[in-house]
């Protein structure tokens, strides 16, 4: 009898041997089967993510972007002619010659004489001069700058900046009036118009703007 076998059993149910027995584990296939699915799964996640990685740090689309940048600026838009990160100006609106402005000259200081002195220079400069005198209650000791030019609303980009280029650092402003003369309220910070030889080159810049430079925002070449 085995030593297995319980006290009081015998026959059929003695167990005989010195080997016990061993049971299989069901389903260790189906485990084995997931686990190399998984496996694979997870190699094929690390490679991919890997090749993203090294897209990203090699610059690869940012270089393809610069290269299409850079063909497109060297081509500078189609028949523009113009330099790289630069636009053409736009159409400059026809600025009045200094004949075609009358312009009346006040004095705001306490200096006397000033006006006139002012408004000579003026006409010697090309411009129509039309009243000269002392400046109104309104302005009279007021003007803390050099001076005002006042004129209509449609004077803001004609009349008044060409009056602007003989007088720097002038405050530009506009009222209700509907004439075409224009106002030079001289300040108490006025010494004198600015030399003939600036005050042309500011005359011809004015009238021939530089190509402006690209907005932010938008591609840089």
């Amino acid at each position: 009898m085995s030593m297995l076998t319980p006290p009081g059993m015998g026959g059929k149910y003695r167990i005989t041997g010195d080997r016990y027995p061993r049971m299989r584990r069901t389903g260790g296939r189906r485990r084995i089967v997931l686990a190399i699915i998984a496996s694979a799964a997870a190699i094929g996640l690390i490679g991919w993510g890997t090749l993203e990685l090294i897209h990203v740090f090699s610059g690869t689309d940012k270089a393809s972007a610069a290269g299409r940048s850079a063909r497109h600026c060297d081509r500078g838009g189609p028949g523009t002619g113009t330099k790289s990160g630069a636009r053409p100006a736009a159409e400059a609106k026809p600025l009045p010659r200094p004949a075609q402005i009358t312009v009346n000259v006040f004095n705001a200081t306490p200096r006397g004489g000033l006006a006139k002195n002012t408004a000579d220079e003026l006409k010697k400069r090309g411009f129509a001069i039309g009243k000269v005198g002392n400046a109104t209650k309104q302005y009279d000791k007021k003007v803390k700058g050099t001076g005002i030019l006042l004129g209509a609303k449609t004077a803001a980009d004609s009349a008044l900046p060409v009056l602007g280029t003989q007088l720097a650092g002038a405050e530009h402003r506009t009222d209700g009036r509907t004439g075409g003369e224009v106002d030079l309220i001289l300040g108490t910070r006025f010494k004198d118009l600015a030399k003939k030889e600036d005050a042309d080159k500011a005359l011809a810049a004015l009238a021939k703007p530089e190509p402006t430079s690209t907005p932010s925002g938008e591609e840089n070449c």
